[in-house]
């Protein structure tokens, strides 16, 4: 057993070893200590119709429950096999309990939303347990009697639950009847047809009925996000027909879709939802005024002209159409070229922070009745408010509120008219940038003639062509998350973005990346492959000498 369970960790490491250290790098989100399920809630959720965002849905069918707890009265099956699989399940059950465990579940990241992810595994043990116990025949009348007292005692103990419906009380009970009549018309050998319909009646039923409780449920306590249709459609093929990676990026824009809408609608946008959203991901949206809900790992797609230039978007879904750069001032390559020197330390203004990236300064200070310069776009930093700012005529919905939300730096439209203020809704600290265009579009130029003169991408990293005469430090457009090397040797930070030294005569500088613990898992899977077949190997010797 000990060598099948290092057998079986060795196959799983090349997933195994990269989430685990994945996880090292991972945004924190919420940082608390785990609550447990009360043990009411968890006994609820082992049977149908019940429904908790927050508990272990381990429910699978009142007849594998009285299939597995048969088993301890079986005395015809050997002892270490029905001790072994009936300890199993609640050792698995108690392991989703405790705090250690519960991280060890997760890969040591606390996943937002539900703590009970691994619930499928508590389901599968007792799938398992239940097939152990028939494989060795239908159980008798001891054993059904005695496994039907354990669920009803396991539904007794469920009855302080708030998730515990008298549907669910109803259908447990007329199951485990259908259940035991099978078992014991099977194990007379009679009225088979009979059995078999009572067994699958129950399946079927008891499924049928906790999927659409759950669905009513869930329809009235989660998000709620347009299905996919003909507009989805529409967008998806226009941000098709307006890519042009790597020469620029694609922003899949807002409305929200899901929570990955790049991978959905395409492009290359920032929008991007994991438990293990990288640490410096989140840092530097959030540095240059990004937004966020989940507590920093689902990020939203952040439309600025300024951080548009910085990360070379070309075109965006904005207002139900695409909209393209200003062909008078395309996006910057993916690679730019800036002077020798340590990358820029943020500080707790996200214009600043956009101009120390961007090398120069491109906003204004509002005047002193609280006015931008006419000509000017208004920008509004404030992550903690909710409701509705605006300018003029034009008006736009924050969601801020931290730390479960952070609403993004936002445009009020162009400062038409002296003396208009914004109206900012309250709610923590705000800011307010006046953007002048021609200031941005002269310091993009300037960058634009240090920049890369070709840019070619693989799945697995880039090479820049990087024009003559070019020193200091090549700066690539993208997170400098863990598994990047550039030039053979572990890669730089600028800004937190991937950057690389350019020494005097350099014509090109190369990126790949590695996921973190993907050599050494696949090293791991190897040993365990070779294992696994030498022990093949020798079965089948064994077996022909036998013979």
């Amino acid at each position: 057993a000990g060598l099948t369970t290092v057998t079986g960790v060795a196959l799983a490491a090349p997933v195994l070893v990269p989430v685990f250290l994945g996880s090292r790098h991972a945004h924190p989100g919420l940082v608390k200590e785990f609550d447990p399920a009360p043990a009411a809630d968890v006994l609820a959720r082992l049977l149908p119709v019940t429904y908790s965002f927050a508990t272990p849905a381990a429910f699978v069918s009142t007849a594998v429950l009285l299939l597995v707890a048969a088993l301890l009265f079986r005395r015809e099956i050997p002892a270490r096999r029905r001790w072994a699989w009936a300890g199993l399940c609640p050792a698995v059950a108690a392991s989703m309990q405790w705090g250690p465990t519960h991280l060890l579940w997760h890969a040591f990241a606390t996943p937002n939303g539900s703590p009970y992810r691994q619930t499928f595994v508590l389901s599968g043990v007792l799938v398992l347990a239940a097939w152990t116990g028939f494989s060795h025949g239908p159980p008798g009348r001891r054993a059904l009697l005695g496994g039907s007292a354990v669920v009803a005692a396991l539904s007794l103990g469920a009855l302080p639950s708030p998730f515990l419906t008298r549907w669910a009380l109803v259908l447990t009970a007329t199951g485990l009847a259908a259940a035991a009549g099978a078992l014991l018309l099977t194990r007379r050998g009679r009225y088979g047809a009979l059995a078999a319909l009572l067994v699958v009646g129950t399946v079927v039923g008891q499924a049928a009925a906790t999927t659409a409780y759950a669905d009513r449920e869930r329809l009235a306590r989660l998000d709620d996000y347009p299905p996919w249709g003909a507009d989805q459609r529409r967008r998806a093929e226009a941000l098709a027909e307006a890519d042009g990676w790597p020469a620029h990026r694609t922003d899949s824009g807002l409305p929200r879709v899901a929570g990955n809408d790049p991978l959905l609608l395409g492009g290359q946008g920032a929008a991007y939802y994991s438990s293990h959203t990288p640490a410096v991901l989140t840092e530097l949206l959030t540095a240059l005024g990004g937004g966020w809900t989940s507590r920093g790992r689902n990020l939203l797609s952040l439309d600025n002209p300024v951080t548009d230039a910085l990360f070379g978007v070309g075109a965006r879904w904005r207002a139900g159409e695409v909209v393209r750069a200003d062909p008078s001032a395309p996006p910057l390559p993916l690679v730019t070229v800036r002077p020798r020197g340590p990358g820029p330390a943020y500080g707790p203004s996200p214009f600043r922070n956009q101009e120390l990236l961007l090398g120069a300064r491109v906003y204004e200070a509002p005047r002193a009745d609280g006015a931008c310069r006419v000509g000017t776009e208004v920008f509004l930093w404030a992550p903690d408010a909710t409701g509705t700012a605006g300018l003029g005529g034009y008006g736009t919905k924050l969601l801020g509120g931290q730390p479960k939300r952070r609403a993004a730096l936002t445009s009020l439209g162009v400062q038409e008219r002296a003396g208009a203020r914004p109206l900012i809704p309250r709610g923590g600290t705000a800011e307010i940038g006046c953007l002048d265009r021609d200031r941005l579009r002269a310091a993009v130029a300037a960058l634009r003639g240090r920049a890369a003169t070709r840019v070619d991408v693989r799945p697995d990293g880039l090479t820049a062509t990087l024009p003559p005469g070019a020193t200091g430090t090549a700066v690539v457009a993208a997170p400098r998350i863990a598994g990047w090397r550039c030039e053979g040797r572990r890669a730089r930070s600028y800004g937190d973005l991937l950057a690389v030294d350019v020494a005097p005569g350099t014509t090109a500088v190369s990126c790949d990346f590695h996921p973190p613990g993907l050599r050494a898992g696949l090293t791991a899977g190897a040993a365990g492959l070779l294992v696994l077949a030498t022990t093949w190997r020798l079965g089948v010797r064994s077996r022909r000498r036998t013979l």
